[in-house]
């Protein structure tokens, strides 16, 4: 089996003209009609990722993140992008982005965070075009089965999320019904999930004066921008898993957050 038939059925699910403009989504590196041996997933392609993905024979990786995300002029090295680049082209290893695409669709990077929060009659929190369809869009909107108070949501956010942080504005709701999520960089939704009358929003790399655009009206919840899409490996993974038999699909073993917390 060729690498585009895994890259085709990817881009049915979550089609290139999804993806921001400014983004750089599809086959980043490699022969898109080479032999599959194996496919490993992860979150951020980087040396050790492409160390592991040697050592387990599979010269396919699927990231969400982009490695390429800007024009290269050199490629000597220099920093960890192009030793990356560098090291695949070497080793005959291929590396597929999909991101800002898989973020717009309805079954999506947000969809997982909604799955993992129990959070039911989710809908596209800001759809791209609303009369055309409502399915493509950013961030998710759902309620929860039962409504729980602010503090203890919190604490069950941390936990379902698998994360050491939860930056937080004040706890302006009693209790927590609907929820707005956007997996990485949501800032620019807090307005949409203002408007939808989320009690919280959830999401990644609010920088400091932006929580104070809450107003009151909402609970800000930045739970970091890796914990927020680490379950997007598990998505990639199902799907193809439960598409293709022909070559094994690991999900990589490289924890890639590049932030520590003390």
């Amino acid at each position: 089996m060729k690498i585009i038939e895994v890259t085709n059925f990817l881009e049915q699910y979550a089609p290139l003209e999804y993806q921001e403009t400014y983004d750089n989504c599809g086959l980043n590196i490699g022969d898109a009609n080479a032999e599959i041996k194996g496919v490993l997933i992860t979150l951020d392609c980087i040396e050790s990722v492409i160390d592991e993905a040697i050592a387990t024979e599979c010269n396919l990786i699927v990231a969400h993140h982009p490695i390429i995300f800007s024009g290269l002029k050199k490629i000597n090295g220099k920093n960890y992008i192009e030793r990356t680049v560098i090291k695949a082209i070497k080793n005959d290893i291929a590396i597929y982005a999909i991101h800002t695409n898989l973020d717009n669709v309805h079954n999506g990077v947000s969809a997982k965070i909604a799955d993992q929060l129990g959070l039911e009659n989710c809908k596209v929190l800001a759809p791209k075009n609303e009369v055309e369809n409502s399915s493509v869009g950013s961030g998710i909107l759902g309620t929860l089965k039962t409504p729980i108070s602010s503090a203890d949501f919190l604490k069950q956010l941390k936990s379902s999320m698998q994360t050491n942080c939860v930056r937080h504005t004040a706890l302006v709701k009693d209790e927590i019904k609907t929820v707005a999520v956007c997996g990485g960089s949501g800032s620019f939704l807090l307005n949409n999930a203002i408007a939808a009358k989320a009690d919280v929003f959830i999401t990644a790399d609010f920088k400091y004066h932006e929580f104070f655009d809450a107003e009151n009206k909402i609970v800000i919840a930045d739970i970091g921008h890796y914990e927020s899409e680490q379950f997007t490996k598990d998505l990639i993974y199902d799907l193809l898993v439960k598409n293709f038999t022909k070559f094994a699909v690991r999900l990589s073993k490289v924890n890639t957050n590049p932030i520590k917390y003390l």
